[in-house]
């Protein structure tokens, strides 16, 4: 999972909940690609300022805690390794902005370096180690990690830390010294709430783009078809909860582009004869700008190319038939005028008290009537006067 606000108020929490009941310590899991800097420096703060030790934990194997992910490592009264994990490349990526000018870039680049060192010599690790994996983006492995004292053990399961640990005296941040006992600790997981894992379900790229994607084709199909509410509203939200995880990661501008491209394409296919070049030109340049949305070095924050594909064709193919749609209504529209509309009979959508809207020739229009006309009764149009519909109730046959 990566580090943003979501995860670190569940961290924090869990670490509040651990002092509360007195807890023997913390086991804090870890198998991250990195994250947001702010948020990292919530779940150090607590990890340093915790009465109750916390273990930081690399595992399962083949996992790793990379950039932010390093440094919360680096944070813990223990910090170990599972076998076949890995560590470091910790140097500092800005999300969510521009790129920076050279000497912003040092200025970030050394707050990181000097944070890592600070940490480290509070833990007795190998600061210069810590501070190559800021500067140089060194990775280690769990042996080489271990070597380098830049943990305490590896270690295959939480029990097998248990037991190794179990007595021993460590050192904390304040330098006082506690013993602890762990070999006989019940325990208890600490589970993100549903909001929580909600929104961290939402944070993942590839859900987010699938959700900006829903959003855009509903709100097409509300501006197509006015009146439904139900797609705006949905779609509306599915956007808002898209730009929410987006505004986590680095954008590159390039991939925006090329998605508004994508989606010029489709409507010029709708509009014009190209025997699906545009079309099939559309969905290329949609896929191009998902891949490269995200300006990342972490595979994890990026979109996946099957997820790329499996929203730009479908999003292609509904936006293509949907403005083919609209355009032939408005096309009909042109056509018909007022002669066509005039004795045209239509069904009231709405109670007309005088106005309301009806259904005529497959599209609403906005109605005016002389009388109260009920929902669902049928009417005649008498005239039109713009883009009102004036009605009348026809007469039932008996």
């Amino acid at each position: 999972m990566m580090i943003h606000h979501v995860s670190a108020d569940y961290v924090v929490r869990g670490i509040r909940h651990a002092n509360e009941i007195h807890a023997d310590a913390v086991l804090l899991e870890l198998n991250t690609p990195g994250g947001v800097q702010n948020s990292m420096r919530e779940i150090i703060e607590a990890i340093l300022q915790s009465k109750v030790p916390v273990i930081t934990y690399v595992a399962p194997r083949g996992g790793s805690a990379a950039s932010a992910g390093f440094f919360i490592l680096e944070a813990g009264d223990l910090a170990i390794m599972a076998p076949g994990t890995n560590t470091g490349a910790a140097h500092p990526v800005v999300l969510g902005g521009p790129n920076l000018g050279k000497v912003m870039e040092e200025k970030i680049e050394n707050d990181a370096a000097a944070y890592i060192r600070s940490i480290a010599q509070k833990r007795g690790r190998n600061a210069q180690l810590a501070e190559d994996a800021v500067r140089k983006s060194a990775s280690y492995s769990d042996k080489e990690a271990l070597d380098g004292h830049l943990i305490d053990a590896i270690e295959s399961t939480p029990s097998d830390i248990f037991a190794k640990f179990d007595g021993k005296t460590i050192r904390r941040s304040d330098d006082s010294a506690t013993t602890m006992h762990l070999a006989n600790a019940s325990e208890e997981i600490y589970r993100m709430s549903r909001v929580e894992s909600f929104f961290a379900w939402v944070a993942d790229p590839n859900i987010a783009f699938i959700l900006g994607a829903i959003g855009l084709a509903c709100i097409y199909i509300e501006f197509t078809h006015p009146g439904m509410i139900a797609p705006g509203v949905v779609g509306a939200i599915a956007v808002v909860l898209a730009l929410y995880a987006f505004n986590l990661l680095p954008i590159n501008y390039t991939g925006v582009v090329l998605i508004l491209l994508g989606l010029g394409l489709f409507a010029l296919e709708a509009k014009l004869t190209s025997h699906g070049v545009l079309g099939a030109g559309g969905i290329l340049a949609l896929v191009l700008g998902a891949l490269i949305l995200v300006k990342s070095p972490w595979p994890e924050a990026r979109i996946r190319l099957l997820t790329a594909l499996s929203v730009a064709i479908p999003l292609g193919v509904i936006t293509i038939v949907l403005m083919r749609y609209a355009i032939a209504a408005k096309l009909r529209k042109a056509v018909t005028g007022e002669e066509g509309m005039t004795g045209a009979v239509g069904v009231a959508q709405t109670d007309l008290a005088p106005e309301g809207h009806i259904l005529v020739h497959g599209e609403l229009w906005a109605a005016r009537a002389a009388q109260k006309i009920p929902k669902g009764a049928r009417v005649r149009v008498r005239e039109v006067d713009g883009l009102t519909l004036l009605v009348e109730p026809v007469a039932e046959s008996r």
